[in-house]
């Protein structure tokens, strides 16, 4: 496989992103089934991993699509990569309760969807970045929203 190839692969999330019908929500799913395994398998190591994937994949999200911008666009659908990136964030320190994750889920889909609050701006950043940021940033909105809400609903 060449490099471009290697890249279309990981920018697709693995498949997901030829998925029909809104495949940032499916690249978002994507994000999840691989977390939630990680999170049971080796939760002690699950958010050092987590740590470790979200700078490798937005790089690798925004190195991919600046090379492939010419063959596939600006922000084309097929790229999740993206969106998984963002969804990781979402889930960063958030107890392994599917109440939760599933919160961030759809809190992570809404800020991705409608980019309130200076999300579009990032869109803007060249160089692949800005494919890459504005769902970094939904993901932190989604996170920040769960993690308020378990701070004022302790257990």
């Amino acid at each position: 496989m060449t490099t471009r190839g290697v890249y279309k692969f990981l920018l697709r999330g693995f498949g997901a992103g030829l998925l029909p019908v809104a495949p940032g929500t499916w690249g978002a799913a994507a994000a999840v089934l691989i977390a939630w395994p990680l999170a049971r398998w080796v939760p002690d190591a699950f958010y050092l991993i987590l740590c470790l994937l979200i700078p490798a994949s937005a790089w690798i999200g925004a190195r991919g699509s600046a090379l492939l911008r010419d063959e596939w666009g600006e922000d084309p659908g097929q790229t999740v990569l993206d969106e998984i990136t963002g969804q990781w964030i979402a889930l960063l320190w958030l107890p392994f309760e599917w109440p939760y994750w599933l919160s961030a889920f759809f809190l992570f889909r809404f800020f991705d969807i409608f980019k309130p609050l200076g999300i579009r701006r990032l869109e803007k950043v060249g160089g692949g970045w800005g494919v890459v940021l504005d769902d970094m940033l939904a993901g932190l909105y989604a996170n920040v929203v769960v993690q308020v809400f378990l701070a004022l609903n302790p257990s």
